[in-house]
């Protein structure tokens, strides 16, 4: 059952009184029995964090809901949550009975709007959760960029930026939704087309504690290396020269150095440890000379 009262917690009450405050699309504020009401299931929001909830607790158990929750009725003395989650279980953990709430009037693709809008003005939601409800939004509601973007409050490109992120492979979008990186480094990996350049780059990020800066540099220098156009004929000609060159280090037992330009000019190396190991190279060459002049 749905009783006014003031929403302020206790402590405040005497000096502000809100018994008629309202907000547009709502009623006045109400005192709503924690168990007539449910989660929403398109909540937005998917991380809770247990040490900030016990935190938000001990404030509630102190001064009280000061920001009333927004709800919508589902049935007779039955309402469903459209902003204000983290509220409603810290009051639970706070052992309270009843909360102020505002009762708005919302279909489903509003209630899901709502709930999206009221999480990013608090910025309460990481942007991986705001990327999966942009998408949401736009499969279930058949919506365009554009039309979502007029709907809640921001520019194409934004929303265009958020949905970008649902592209990174997946233990980047872990790391992006666990804050071990930021948009910006998210933004810089995405520069990268091929999803395993942009995890090797992701995990430079984190061992080596990269900066935003850095990251973009070496996606540069990444991309100008997967881009460089490579000569006709030249990787077969390189596969060849290593053939030889394991050749003749098997044959001679010393690792050979074969050095060729671009002409085809070049020199092949022999290396020696000591004057016995260059003797025994000097005997095959002889050997080979031999074998040579009587044919």
């Amino acid at each position: 059952m749905a009783i006014k009262r003031n929403a302020l917690g206790r402590g405040l009450d005497s000096l502000i009184s809100m018994d008629t405050t309202e907000t547009s699309g709502s009623t006045a504020i109400n005192e709503i029995a924690l168990a007539a009401i449910e989660p929403n299931p398109e909540q937005p929001r998917t991380d809770f964090s247990g040490d900030a909830l016990e935190e938000l607790a001990a404030s509630i158990r102190t001064l009280g809901i000061i920001q009333p929750l927004s709800l919508r009725k589902i049935a007779p003395d039955r309402y469903q949550i459209i902003a204000g989650e983290r509220r409603f279980r810290a009051a639970a953990m706070a052992g309270l009975v009843t909360v102020p709430a505002y009762i708005r009037s919302a279909n489903e693709a509003e209630l899901t709007e709502m709930a999206l809008i009221e999480n990013i003005q608090r910025e309460d939601l990481n942007a991986i959760e705001i990327a999966l409800t942009f998408r949401k939004l736009i499969d279930k509601y058949n919506l365009t960029q554009e039309r979502l973007s007029e709907r809640i409050g921001k520019n194409r490109a934004t929303v265009a930026n958020f949905l970008r992120l649902l592209r990174l492979p997946a233990e980047v979008q872990l790391g992006l939704r666990d804050k071990r990186v930021d948009m910006g480094h998210a933004r810089a990996l995405l520069s990268l087309s091929d999803p395993a350049l942009q995890l090797e780059l992701y995990k430079r990020i984190i061992k080596e504690g990269l900066s935003v800066r850095r990251v973009e540099e070496l996606a540069k220098q990444m991309n100008e290396q997967t881009s460089r156009p490579k000569e006709p004929g030249k990787a077969a000609a390189a596969a060849e020269y290593d053939v030889l060159k394991k050749h003749l280090s098997n044959v001679f037992r010393t690792p050979v150095r074969l050095d060729v330009n671009a002409q085809g000019r070049g020199k092949i190396t022999f290396p020696f440890k000591d004057e016995e190991e260059m003797a025994r190279l000097i005997s095959l060459f002889d050997t080979l000379h031999a074998q040579d002049a009587e044919q």
